[in-house]
């Protein structure tokens, strides 16, 4: 069935045409090389590269219309130009547009917030598996449909993307999606055209600040995400974080509060905080959950809040908490055979990696040794590397500073910037080994039995990026391999 381009453009604020809308299309995409014959070409202006710089290319490539922010100097003959204000904004319109609004037909949840994010929409995605519906995840980690798995490449995928995934999870009878919203996401437009059915915020801290140039910035790109949420949605909000009542100051949505600490709609109570799981006592009633961890905690009760809200039985609700497991690269932990604890965790901002480490802390009894093993990401926020490499000295008794993902940095400088953070008096316990592999090795050789080694930032990436190259790198699967090496 032909898509007509006047009818792609609804809801897109056009400032000039040239050319006939009146025109059947064929794809969208905003990346001039998958252009073909009779496709629009969005010009995005990139932080890499403007998408206006490949109008011609796309054309010869058989572009029928281009959407632009500003016309080029010379039109081609029987070719259409769209003129909008915000080209993001519009591809967002218009992929929501081709692809049915996808996002009015089921229940879609967006899920925002610093730390928490995969692990609330993977096991909202879980518990309602569980519960017998067909459900939908976009995730940092993957992205499923029911049951069929695809890889995902940003946290937040592009409005294409989205779109396209949505309307697979119509066409397979998905009744609700659980979805990861990035700040780069909503800044970037991405998530502007989806109609969400509630939207949660976890918590705000120091990250992406090679983005956003303000933590002010950071905080209001998240807040705009429930400002923009419609009267018919709900908005739950962590009320213990001090931005928490921010997010939900101008929203219209049906505003909902979770809490540990403070009076809030939904509240929980850590009653046992152990290496094995949490008792939680949440509304009155005590659950077990595999889960460990405060942070933890704060999610269990961030997904509890949004089933209620989306209709599921309170106990019912509780009895599937306790069957959820953990999501790979969240606090995932291996015990060997000659007893050493090897955990991995994605933590990679400041206030994530001290959250890990408290809770590491709670739950061990002191006699045995914690070793950290922690880098930082190249070409990212440079001002949470001495931060870091404090928070892992304070917290550990050993910590092996070592490469995460350098990309296009040298791996030496990124190790001496997380260094600068360390006290003096840690000075003693902390090592630099350049080598990631080399580094789990040597954690493991200094590992006694029940030691804890900590494998912090990569989490569930199975990758290293180095120079533009990836290589096969998976914390979980190279201790495991060490520790059974040495035990043997």
């Amino acid at each position: 069935m032909n898509k007509l381009l006047k009818d792609i453009l609804y809801r897109v604020a056009i400032e000039a045409v040239h050319g006939s809308t009146d025109i059947a299309i064929g794809k969208l995409d905003f990346d001039s090389r998958k252009i073909e014959a009779n496709d629009v070409f969005i010009a995005i202006r990139g932080s890499i590269s403007d998408g206006h710089d490949y109008i011609q290319k796309a054309i010869d490539l058989g572009a029928k219309a281009i959407i632009c922010d500003t016309f080029p100097e010379q039109f081609v003959s029987e070719i259409t130009y769209v003129q909008v204000s915000d080209t993001n904004k519009a591809l967002a319109f218009m992929a929501a547009n081709y692809f049915g609004n996808p996002s009015e037909k089921l229940k879609l949840i967006g899920i925002t917030g610093t730390n928490g994010k995969t692990t609330i929409a993977s096991l909202l995605y879980q518990l309602f598996k569980k519960a017998g519906f067909k459900v939908g995840l976009l995730s940092t980690v993957k992205i499923l449909v029911d049951d069929v798995e695809y890889k995902a490449t940003h946290t937040t995928p592009d409005s294409i993307t989205i779109n396209h995934f949505l309307n697979e999870m119509i066409n397979a009878g998905v009744e609700y999606c659980f979805m990861e919203v990035s700040s780069h996401g909503i800044h970037q437009k991405r998530t502007e055209a989806l109609h969400f059915r509630g939207g949660v915020f976890t918590n705000l801290s120091h990250d992406h600040l090679d983005y956003h140039p303000t933590f002010a910035e950071y905080r209001d790109v998240k807040k705009s995400f429930f400002d923009n949420l419609p009267k018919t949605a709900f908005a739950i909000s962590n009320i213990d974080d001090k931005n928490g009542a921010v997010m939900l100051q101008n929203t219209i949505a049906q505003k909902r509060t979770y809490a540990l600490k403070s009076y809030a709609d939904y509240k929980a109570q850590i009653l046992e905080n152990l290496l094995s799981g949490l008792l939680l006592k949440i509304e009155g009633n005590e659950v077990w959950v595999k889960l460990i961890g405060v942070f933890n905690a704060y999610n269990l009760l961030a997904i509890y809040g949004t089933a209620i809200e989306l209709g599921m039985d309170s106990l019912e609700t509780l009895r599937l908490l306790s069957e959820l497991e953990s999501v790979s690269g969240r606090f995932q932990y291996i015990v060997s055979d000659s007893n050493i604890t090897a955990i991995v965790d994605y933590a990679h901002t400041p206030d994530a990696l001290e959250n890990v480490l408290k809770t590491i802390n709670e739950v061990r009894t002191k006699n045995e040794q914690l070793i950290t093993i922690v880098g930082c990401g190249g070409n990212r926020d440079k001002a949470k590397r001495p931060i870091m490499g404090g928070i892992a000295s304070d917290l550990s008794n050993k910590t092996i500073l070592t490469s995460d993902n350098p990309r296009d940095e040298d791996p030496d400088v990124i190790i001496s910037e997380m260094e600068a953070g360390v006290l003096p008096h840690n000075h003693k316990k902390v090592f630099a080994v350049t080598d990631r592999k080399q580094a789990i090795k040597i954690a493991c050789q200094l590992a006694q039995p029940n030691d804890i080694i900590l494998i912090a930032g990569k989490g569930h990436e199975t990758y290293q990026e180095i120079k533009g190259i990836r290589t096969v790198f998976d914390d979980m699967k190279i201790v495991k391999e060490i520790l059974d090496q040495l035990h043997k």
